[in-house]
């Protein structure tokens, strides 16, 4: 019987509770960057670059894995 909770992270090389750790961790992390980019809009000269940068490096360290 398959179990639904492991076979994803499976099949990407990892327990669990490593996929759990990067997803939420990654999701927390998007979040945040968000409400930069909010931010941003609404007065562009702040955070110019951050999330963009963010983003480059998370896109990265995804392909890593």
């Amino acid at each position: 019987m398959k179990n639904i909770f492991t076979e994803h992270p499976k099949s990407v090389g990892e327990s669990y509770f490593k996929h759990f750790v990067f997803a939420v961790s990654t999701g927390i992390k998007l979040l945040l960057w968000g409400l930069i980019a909010v931010i941003h809009g609404i007065l562009p000269f702040t955070f110019k670059t951050y999330v963009s940068s963010r983003i480059k490096e998370l896109y990265h360290k995804i392909n890593k894995r």
